[in-house]
């Protein structure tokens, strides 16, 4: 999971600081009025490089400008003295601000990950003033400073902002240096107080906290008679590693369905807050999720459920997301700020997009060839079916032995990095390059992959390493960060502009990830020389889509109930998010699945530390479709970083310019549709 890839766009986004009369008046707004704005336009008119910049800037500075900045005497004379007319001075001007922000963003990266280490790495001790220190936000003032100092002015007034709409229309004309001032006056649109982002943050570490420690151990499962399924010491990191598990047992014929059904129940119970308190993140006590008992030595002990904190840490989310909303007038709440802004991709685009992939023909013809795969009727659970890839057929533990071999510990992974490469294609000096410029560490959670914010700092692959090695999910995750990392990487050294670095959203950047994902059985050298193999990966991609779709939709609506029921308890948000789900799954689910009034879709861990960030796997799967098809008989290597170098364009350019096509999820269902009937051969 790529959760920190943009930690400065997200920061953007929500966008600068007030000042501390702002924070004391919560309605303080622009002092700027109508007439003072036009006849600012008016005296700079005669010295515009261009008159509708000049009245985007000036209206955009104005919309800023606070009581306590001046008075409209002082705007006036503030843009009379800082409108650059000169079109040299202004590229001059540009690169100054790109390579302070550059400086800053950069150290303030370094400062917030070297924090968090103790958090997210397992190689420290852990203490609660680590956490403490985890949910500083130090960048949260700069900006902040940046409206005193009078900085954040002279860019919105020299280089405004664009909406989303102006982006998309003006995208196939505007020049590199064009997009490039579109994406500085990104930085400034908005004035949050430095408390609340501050807030913000501490919600967000508290999430991450949570879900880092919410360990199964499945090793201490059981039935009504006792019995257990899994080795002892085996742990599971909810909601991925139990899903990789279940993955895991399409290939095993030992009690493999059992297995699954047991860890779907485990899930059950984490969604409705039933599962006892005791078995969370400890293997003192035996636990059978069918029953719900809890035993200690072979006899019953007593153990009330899990408060609803899964909850509360949405609700915390909520409350300090919502607090910012009064800040952004045009994305006035935390849902449209991580579609319209962060992702730039309307909530109601993104859901007429699923809906209708959701509500196609093929996936009741995929769920009935997966039923006829299995030999049995679906179960919930299938939607991580697993048997379309090579891997599927393998024995896990074979593939656990051979990745603890390899990777017993982080430093052999970070080591083998350019070899990895090279199997791609790299050539040895971009491989090495490339590799140079990622650190590997040994995660606490699940893993995730943390960008360089400025040329020379390098980017992190975060992993889960057992003491035994790097088991096979564990590599598979590694796989899919280290395509992050490379992105991270080329998408910060090879852009032109500074302020243009990084991808349009992050699913852009999960598309390569879930591209070199793929190959990981390429970089164990297991090659599949299937026939089908193509196929069989057009309806792998196809599941995929299908499963997270949903998903995203849910994620949607449950956000869209909050803010529908703000002042909603953990208990209220438990039983809204259930009926939610099921909803969902009744809509999109059951008529592939046979069954009604599942919640299984309320299970990802991503709903509480990552809000929102879901459907961004879903627009990886479309994008890596697409350029999968575009990455066919070409260079590796030289596709991924031409495509890469683009920067942050809009999606939909970004997508044109890379493959020649528009970002849709069309092509992955006419590709199900091939793969169908090129099956039935």
């Amino acid at each position: 999971m790529k959760k920190f890839i943009l930690l400065f766009s997200t920061v953007l986004m929500l966008t600068s600081c007030g000042n501390e009369n702002q924070t004391k008046n919560k309605t303080d707004r622009s002092n700027i009025s109508a007439s003072t704005i036009n006849q600012t336009i008016s005296d700079l008119g005669e010295q515009a490089l261009n008159k509708n910049l000049i009245e985007k800037g000036v209206k955009h500075a104005a919309s800023l400008w606070r009581a306590s900045d001046g008075s409209e005497k002082d705007f006036k004379a503030f843009c009379s003295q800082n409108y650059i007319s000169k079109q040299d001075e202004k590229q001059l001007v540009f690169e100054k601000i790109s390579r302070n922000i550059e400086i800053i963003t950069g150290h303030f990266n370094k400062i917030t990950l070297d924090l968090l280490e103790p958090v997210h790495l397992n190689t420290f001790e852990q203490h609660s003033i680590d956490n403490a220190f985890g949910a500083y936000s130090v960048d949260s003032h700069w900006m902040n400073d940046f409206y005193q100092n009078k900085i954040a002015f002279i860019i919105a007034l020299n280089f405004p902002s664009f909406s989303l709409e102006e982006k998309e229309a003006n995208a196939q004309n505007w020049t590199r240096q064009q997009w490039a001032y579109a994406r500085l006056g990104d930085y400034f649109t908005s004035r949050v107080p430095a408390e609340l982002l501050q807030a913000a943050g501490k919600a967000a570490a508290g999430s991450d906290v949570y879900i880092a420690d919410y360990n199964i151990y499945v090793g201490h499962l059981c039935d009504a008679d006792g019995k257990r399924f899994f080795p002892e010491d085996k742990v599971l990191l909810s909601h991925w590693n139990l899903r990789d598990e279940i993955k895991a047992n399409y290939a095993k014929q030992d009690n493999g369905l059992e297995k699954q059904k047991l860890l779907y129940k485990v899930m059950q119970r984490i969604i409705s807050q039933e599962i006892p308190k005791k078995v969370i993140n400890t293997g003192d006590f035996e636990w059978d999720p069918y029953t719900n008992a809890v035993y200690k030595d072979g006899k019953t002990v007593e153990a009330t459920p899990e408060p609803n904190e899964r909850y509360q840490q949405i609700l915390n989310n909520f409350h300090a997301n919502k607090a910012i909303d009064s800040y952004n007038p045009d994305q006035n709440t935390f849902i449209k700020r991580q579609y319209d802004g962060a992702k730039e991709i309307s909530a109601e685009a993104t859901e007429k997009i699923f809906t209708d992939f959701l509500r196609s023909e093929e996936t009741q013809k995929v769920g009935k060839l997966i039923s006829k795969r299995l030999g049995r009727d679906l179960e919930p659970f299938d939607i991580w079916y697993d048997g379309f890839k090579a891997r599927s057929g393998m024995d896990e533990s074979k593939l656990d032995a051979k990745t603890r071999k390899l990777y017993p510990n982080a430093a052999a992974l970070e080591a083998n990095l350019p070899n990895l490469l090279k199997k791609l294609g790299f050539d040895h000096e971009k491989a090495l390059f490339l590799a140079d410029h990622i650190s590997v560490d040994p995660a606490r959670g699940s893993g995730h992959a943390w960008g360089g914010a400025a040329k020379g700092q390098k980017a992190h692959l975060r992993t889960r390493i057992g003491d035994k090695g790097m088991d096979y999910k564990g590599y598979n995750i590694a796989i899919h960060e280290f395509g992050h990392n490379v992105e991270q990487t080329i998408s910060l050294y090879d852009v032109d502009y500074f302020v243009m670095n990084g991808v349009p959203n992050t699913a852009f950047t999960e598309a390569l990830a879930f591209i070199f994902q793929k190959r990981d059985l390429l970089l164990l050298d297991i090659k599949d020389d299937s026939p089908q193999k193509d196929a069989l990966k057009k309806l792998d991609l196809f599941w995929s889509a299908y499963e997270i779709m949903g998903v995203s939709i849910m994620d949607i609506r449950m956000w869209r109930w909050l803010y529908a029921n703000p002042e909603a308890t953990a208990s209220e948000l438990r039983d809204a998010a259930m009926d939610i789900a099921k909803n969902v799954w009744n809509e999109f689910y059951t008529p592939v699945y046979g069954v009604k009034d599942q919640t299984i879709l309320a299970v990802y861990s991503h709903m509480l530390n990552s809000p929102l960030y879901l459907s961004n796997y879903a627009f990886g799967n479309i994008i890596e479709f697409q350029l999968e098809q575009q990455l066919k008989g070409k260079n590796f290597p030289k596709e991924i970083n031409r495509i890469f170098r683009q920067g942050r364009l809009t999606p939909n350019q970004w997508m044109l310019e890379a493959t020649g096509n528009n970002l849709s999820a069309k092509p992955l269902l006419n590709a199900a549709k091939e793969a169908l009937e090129e099956l039935k051969k």
